[in-house]
């Protein structure tokens, strides 16, 4: 291959830690090639090995330009009989010696970019503290990027274009990629995570191993030998998360609908899976902190002439393609249905996972150091304190205006089913009617003898509750944020609850309101809320009421 000088300005990534690698496949991906390069390349990898199979758009024929250039490795994807494409490529990538000279590799797709929060963004930094504790490998968490509600094609960057997610806490998005010290003699490369070669589980190797998670703290012991997400226990994204634009816009995907995808799922991009990927309820524009060192790579790499006839073809084949299907019956059809898709919330979102679980099977899988590994880990977790439930409100989001969502009932006073309100835990309480269970069965008999009943924070849920079952009390919601004083009344006004000297919403300053009502008892609904403002209020009052500080049950 005959070498083609870089862009004055472009110079090969060298890192302290050696070879990063970062290993892809991709089919017709021309549009979006440069920025996936030009993100990984201001990401810090040193080098990107993608194979590519059957393209029709030139996306095989950048990369190797791209390769002549030494910025990338271009291979191809050959696919034996009755294999798919991206194990099929794993394979290769196995043997691949790039990847083997590898110091970290990282698998992942042309719809995934790496978003690190650590440090200044870029992997040295990451990988040297992970170093610093001893670790091997970090667990990366996908976060699922929706449309936006954007339907028309453009040419504006992915990472720009689409900046909102589902919530952080969604554990049908936890799926995971792996960035870990590889070494092909005792790891098979996995779409998610390596696997252990069976001849080193007996050995001492597996203790060698040490994984962080994307918030740097260890992995549980499990993940040495499986899974493919995180779980309650492991999700982290202080450090790092993987962005993940698995359906950008109706109309880019129509183009993928119509033309394939990696794995041969012919049904895959539907309505089902836009419904799973199309998630909106928060914003994160985190990857803006590569915008500028992006851009700057990215119109280098157009300078040259080759790679800018090849993006701006592939960009021009991409937009033809779509002229000739949009507008016809198909295409109509396909946006009415994702339209619905769109409207399906969060908490009615169903995601199948790739094979059922199997527990008996996986069980008779294990070595005995699998077995062993975990029920260490068992029995230190039981050693340990009860972790905190997690939270089942969010704040700071702007409730002012009334969502179209369902509403469900929890001990008899309904509740909608808002992703801006609630986090994904809530959700699944309020869904199942389960929202302060304990709470709502157990706090109305321990005020009773009070005259006044205080709460700060929470949703209206447990006044509404309170109000039905305890006539005698009078109460006062403490709310200063006007969105979510506007929430709680709309709860109310669907249960048939009106404000009155029973009931009442205030936006006073907390030592004001308790001065004024002076409470017999205190809810602090979350499990963070104002316990030092609590007792700077009550200092000097005279007033010892019962407080009750609350978080998930």
């Amino acid at each position: 291959m005959t070498k083609v000088p870089l862009p004055q300005g472009l110079a090969k990534r060298v890192s302290p830690h050696g070879r990063i690698t970062a290993v892809s496949m991709m089919k017709d991906e021309g549009p979006f090639v440069l920025e996936w390069v030009a993100h990984h390349l201001a990401v810090g990898f040193t080098d990107l090995v993608v194979y590519t199979n059957d393209c029709s758009d030139g996306t095989d024929t950048m990369l190797m330009r791209l390769e002549a250039m030494g910025l990338a490795h271009h291979r191809v994807n050959t696919i034996p009989e009755g294999l798919r494409p991206q194990p099929s490529a794993l394979n290769h990538a196995q043997e691949e010696p790039v990847v083997g000279d590898s110091d970290w590799v990282m698998v992942f797709d042309a719809d995934e970019f790496l978003s690190i929060r650590h440090g200044d963004g870029t992997l040295d930094p990451m990988i040297s503290d992970a170093k610093a504790q001893g670790a091997n490998g970090i667990v990366i968490t996908w976060r699922i990027f929706g449309s936006g509600g954007v339907q028309h094609w453009s040419r504006d960057p992915v990472t720009e274009q689409y900046l909102m997610a589902a919530p952080p806490d969604w554990n049908k998005g936890w799926g995971v990629k792996t960035l870990f010290q590889f070494d092909p003699e005792y790891w098979k490369l996995g779409i998610h995570r390596p696997k252990m070669k069976s001849k080193w589980l007996e050995t001492e190797f597996p203790e060698t191993v040490k994984w962080l998670n994307g918030s740097g703290r260890e992995m549980e012991s499990y993940f040495k030998f499986r899974g493919w997400r995180s779980i309650t226990r492991t999700i982290g994204y202080d450090w790092a998360q993987l962005n993940h634009y698995a359906v950008k816009s109706i109309d880019s995907y129509a183009i993928r609908k119509f033309r394939g995808n990696v794995n041969n799922k012919k049904d895959k991009y539907n309505a089902d899976y836009w419904s799973l990927q199309d998630r909106n309820e928060v914003r994160d524009d985190t990857m803006l902190r590569y915008s500028a060192e992006r851009k700057r790579i990215f119109d280098l790499l157009l300078t040259d002439p080759e790679l800018n006839r090849l993006h701006f073809a592939a960009v021009d084949r991409a937009e033809a393609r779509l002229a000739e299907f949009k507008g016809t019956p198909a295409y109509d059809e396909l946006v009415a249905g994702l339209l619905t898709a769109s409207q399906v919330p969060i908490s009615a979102v169903e995601a199948k996972p790739p094979q059922a679980r199997d527990p008996e099977k996986i069980a008779a899988l294990m070595s005995r150091v699998e077995k062993d590994s975990n029920a260490k880990a068992k029995a230190e977790r039981e050693k340990a304190p009860a972790a905190p439930a997690p939270p089942a409100y969010v704040h700071g989001i702007d409730l002012t205006d009334p969502a179209d969502v369902q509403w469900f009932a929890s001990h008899g006073i309904e509740v909608p089913a808002d992703p801006r309100a609630f986090t994904a835990t809530g959700l699944e309480l309020v869904t199942t009617g389960k929202l302060e269970r304990n709470l709502a069965r157990n706090l109305p008999r321990l005020i009773t003898e009070g005259q006044r009943h205080m709460e700060i924070g929470g949703v209206g849920f447990m006044p509404a509750r309170i109000f039905r079952e305890c006539p005698h009390l009078s109460q006062m919601v403490v709310e200063p944020d006007p969105s979510r004083a506007a929430f709680i009344r709309r709860i109310w006004a669907r249960n048939g609850i009106e404000e009155s000297e029973r009931l009442t919403l205030t936006d006073a300053p907390l030592a004001e309101a308790i001065a004024a009502f002076r409470p017999d008892s205190i809810l602090i609904t979350d499990p963070d809320g104002p316990i030092a403002q609590l007792h700077a209020a009550l200092a000097g009052t005279g007033l010892h009421p019962k407080v009750f500080h609350h978080g998930v049950s």
